[in-house]
């Protein structure tokens, strides 16, 4: 599918405005999502079905469930946004039944699993936020917070980011796509993936041991991926070490960035760690590496 020429950017929430909130991968942890849940509700109208609470097996509830959840949030026409539970596994299974043509301007708003979710809206030129899900917002500290409010009621970019380090100087320009380094990998092929010529390529991910991290880079790179984008943002890559190896999942990818020679900076809060960042998809961002510093162009609403 070839890259969007214009992205569209769904309107600003105000208060009290009508939002769903959603469970399409993993079930979840009632008081975490309680705690975040009451945070949204303190300035728009949270929706929700009883069946959110569902569970089956690893997902939240079946197919089923979870498909006219989502689509029925994706039809709202007076919701503003939508907000999920939780990530864990199960998105892209509702893929080829979601009326992705038809959605209404709505905001989708998480991470992790979800990033099926944003690759696909990517794929047709939808803005949408990656940031914290329901169950981890609400032990995010305030700014975090505030930054996810600022990000859905303000047109103006929001304040940049800096990494810890930095893999290969340089500087590169061109909307922020990607997510999860799993689920991107697990996309390729699909008609869900979009093409990600001239983005900024952003990558986070957890559990996953050194040598599966290289092999995920190298079904991007075999796929031509790095060939097209224009550089590389990586968040966090929580829980990744080998026990008592040698080498650390920090040290392998800045050995697969520097193979790439495309301006790359580490160990920015986005992810799975401490601090998720809140961070507009399908926006204008400028990377300068060297910095280890993200600068945003453009905000993720308008007026």
């Amino acid at each position: 599918m070839k890259a969007p020429v214009r992205w569209q950017k769904p309107l600003l929430l105000r208060p009290r405005d009508s939002v769903h909130v959603v469970a399409p991968a993993g079930p979840f942890d009632r008081p975490g999502f309680e705690a975040g849940l009451a945070l949204i509700a303190q300035r728009y109208s949270p929706q929700y079905g009883p069946d959110l609470f569902e569970a089956w097996r690893y997902l939240a509830g079946d197919d089923r469930r979870r498909r006219e959840e989502l689509s029925r949030a994706l039809l709202d026409s007076r919701a503003r946004a939508i907000f999920c539970a939780r990530g864990g596994y199960g998105s892209m299974r509702l893929l080829p039944e979601l009326p992705l043509a038809d959605m209404a301007s709505t905001l989708l708003v998480g991470f992790s699993d979800i990033t099926a979710l944003h690759l696909a809206l990517q794929a047709r030129g939808r803005v949408s936020i990656h940031g914290p899900v329901l169950t981890q917002f609400g032990k995010q500290p305030a700014d975090v917070q505030e930054r996810l409010f600022r990000l859905l009621e303000s047109p103006e970019p929001p304040a940049p980011l800096t990494g810890s380090a930095t893999y290969v100087p340089g500087v590169a320009e061109g909307p922020l796509m990607g997510g999860n380094l799993s689920l991107v990998t697990r996309l390729l092929g699909t008609p869900y993936m979009p093409s990600l010529e001239g983005a900024v390529l952003l990558l986070e991910d957890i559990g996953e041991r050194p040598y599966r991290l290289d092999r995920m880079w190298t079904h991007l790179r075999l796929a031509g991926v790095f060939e097209r984008v224009r550089g590389i943002v990586l968040g966090d890559f929580t829980d990744c070490d080998e026990k008592n190896a040698p080498y650390t999942s920090a040290e392998v990818l800045r050995s697969l960035a520097e193979e790439t020679r495309l301006p790359c900076a580490a160990g920015f809060p986005i992810g799975h760690g401490t601090l998720n960042y809140p961070v507009p998809l399908g926006t204008s961002v400028r990377l300068e590496a060297g910095d280890a510093r993200l600068t945003f162009l453009e905000g993720a609403v308008r007026e």
